[in-house]
């Protein structure tokens, strides 16, 4: 079996939301040193630009980041199915559908959460999908959208695409109200129905259901699990404030032994790689954006972010800086 292809039903009993403009290597990179068995997810990569636009960039990797899965967005069966074959083949351990994205972006080009209103279509998409791949096709939907009845359309959504081959689905537990809500919004406002999608596991035992939307420590996602979901995805809670989601996930999601002690310890992991990527010609800023959540509620935080923020637009900002940005923390807690 290769890297890429490890049991991410497994993996999945905790993984990291995509999230667009985040969820970039360098983000999956830091989130790696906390954590070896979270399901990881590339921000949403869209189909189009893959195959017609020759974006190949856009699937770089490391393989370091396993578990991994590729998140791909669009509508068209045909390309969707390219896009996910460019992904298997590329490496990536599963291709994800979105369908739950309510970002004006995504609504004017007829895919993610809008595509609720078209089941067939996301059925077709999906069969295309698993017959062009090599590794599972996954989906991640909302409860609905708009006026939708989730009681109704939810059931009607999972038998279609179930039936079309799709065994694990990822359901954001809030409906996208695509008139009327910014893609902020959309996150908080409309209400959280947990008891749905356990129902939905309950109606459906063949399919492998993850929980996701508002969940921000890792006793919730527990609480998720022994309630009988297969996964909890946490989201904006695993960015801002990493160390108290990921730092224990695996002892105490998976049983396993966790990598990192301390946040301490997982800044000085990401030093080998913060000096790689400075070598290739990257900033540091590409890096350390995604850490600035670190030390969230500890001593010398504020330093910590502050240096960071102000320090790294300089072009020459190196290693120097970012071991200065550390030393606010250490002192504090000294």
């Amino acid at each position: 079996m290769k890297q890429g292809q490890i049991d991410l039903r497994s993996a999945a009993r905790l993984s990291v939301a995509p999230m667009m403009d985040w969820t970039d290597r360098h983000c999956r990179a830091f989130h790696r040193v906390m954590t070896r068995q979270a399901l990881l997810y590339t921000e949403m990569v869209v189909a189009a630009a893959l195959v017609r636009g020759g974006a190949r960039h856009l699937l770089a990797f490391d393989p370091a980041e396993h578990p991994v899965a590729l998140q791909i967005g669009g509508s068209e069966p045909k390309e969707l199915a390219e896009a996910a074959r460019m992904g298997a083949n590329e490496g990536y351990g599963e291709v994800n559908l979105n369908v739950g994205c309510p970002s004006d972006r995504v609504k004017s080009g007829c895919f993610g959460a809008v595509l609720m209103r078209e089941p067939e279509r996301v059925a077709e998409a999906c069969a295309e999908m698993i017959a062009a791949s090599s590794v599972p096709v996954t989906v991640k939907c909302r409860i609905g959208v708009d006026d939708q009845v989730p009681e109704e359309v939810l059931p009607d959504f999972l038998t279609r695409v179930r039936d079309a081959g799709v065994s694990q689905v990822t359901i954001h537990a809030r409906k996208a109200w695509l008139q009327g809500l910014s893609p902020k919004e959309n996150r908080d406002i409309p209400p959280l129905d947990y008891p749905l999608v356990h129902r939905m596991k309950a109606e459906f035992p063949d399919v492998s259901i993850s929980i996701n939307g508002g969940i921000a420590t890792l006793d919730e996602a527990a609480a998720h699990l022994e309630g009988g979901l297969d996964g909890a995805m946490i989201g904006r809670a695993a960015y801002h404030d990493p160390a108290s989601v990921l730092l224990r996930a695996d002892s105490r999601i998976f049983g396993a032994e966790d990598p990192c002690e301390r946040a301490e310890d997982a800044a000085l992991r990401m030093r080998p790689y913060i000096a790689r990527h400075l070598e290739a010609g990257g900033r540091l800023h590409d890096v350390t954006r995604h850490m600035l959540g670190l030390f969230t509620g500890r001593p010398g935080a504020r330093a910590w972010r502050r240096t960071l923020s102000e320090g790294t637009g300089r072009k020459d900002a190196g290693l120097e800086l970012f071991d200065a940005a550390l030393e606010h923390v250490t002192l504090a807690t000294a």
